[in-house]
């Protein structure tokens, strides 16, 4: 099922309201084209991928479908391979709306609702490394492969002393990258490190989380109607049960829902 049919389908199932009375300052905030511009970020599967067709799914994409349809206005998809490539734009005019981790550093610039999902991030290390846990990696001569200007690289460059880090364009960039430069632990989201390492016997996850990566919708600061009407649509979607559906909908786990 393509995601448009999908997300009205969720929609219907949940109850939600369509359209809105919006009013004239949400509008120039939100859609000030006349069509709803989504950033979605294709770096982290859990949210947003490309489907057999070629055309982004997953949960961000649904949200974004949804938020237009209670707009009542239609909704163009701008993709990007990586969360540092949309933050990177906020002040661009690329796009009026977004799904990105939060961070204080991306919050200069972007305005965030509460999260919609928390995932975990996690790193992955060679089967036989000496590394057991999640404190024995930051120490000198470790390098961690880590995709540019994403929420871990983010969070990382404030947490480690003493590892070094080593960026790759993308998170998915930065497994290759590990893996191609025998570097000592790749960081990233959980789910596609679980994946990899099962599909690569030479690898292991360390056990625990470095941190909980809050997921968020988020449109350009300085847009003050647009960000109280997005965040009373995102903690609707999370009430009526959308964000778990859709997430079940894409293969993901519903628990990774935020209440």
């Amino acid at each position: 099922m393509r995601s448009a049919t999908l997300a009205a389908a969720i929609l219907l199932s949940i109850g939600a309201a369509r359209a809105d009375e919006v009013a004239p300052a949400v509008l120039h905030d939100l859609a000030p084209t006349g069509t709803l511009r989504a950033a979605i970020n294709l770096g982290n599967p859990v949210l947003a991928r490309r489907g057999a067709d070629g055309a982004a799914e997953g949960v961000s994409v649904d949200l974004a479908r949804a938020l237009g349809e209670k707009l009542g206005v239609p909704v163009a998809l701008a993709t990007y391979d990586g969360a540092g490539s949309v933050s990177g734009t906020a002040g661009a005019n690329a796009w009026d709306v977004c799904f990105l981790a939060t961070d204080p550093k991306r919050a200069e610039g972007i305005a965030f609702t509460a999260p919609y999902v928390t995932i975990a991030g996690s790193y992955l290390v060679p089967v036989g490394s000496a590394l057991k846990d999640i404190a024995s990696v930051d120490r000198p001569g470790i390098r961690v492969a880590v995709g540019r200007g994403s929420a871990y690289d983010l969070y990382l460059s404030r947490a480690l002393r003493h590892a070094t880090l080593v960026r790759a364009p993308t998170s998915a960039a930065a497994v290759a990258l590990f893996a191609d430069e025998t570097l000592e632990v790749a960081a990233g989201v959980e789910q596609p490190l679980a994946a990899y390492a099962a599909d690569h016997p030479e690898v292991r996850l360390l056990p625990g989380h470095f941190m909980a990566i809050e997921q968020a919708m988020g449109l350009p600061a300085g847009r003050p109607a647009g960000a109280a009407y997005l965040a009373r649509f995102v903690a609707e979607m999370k009430t009526a049960g959308f964000v778990a559906r859709a997430l079940r909908a894409h293969g993901q786990d519903a628990a990774l829902a935020r209440p």
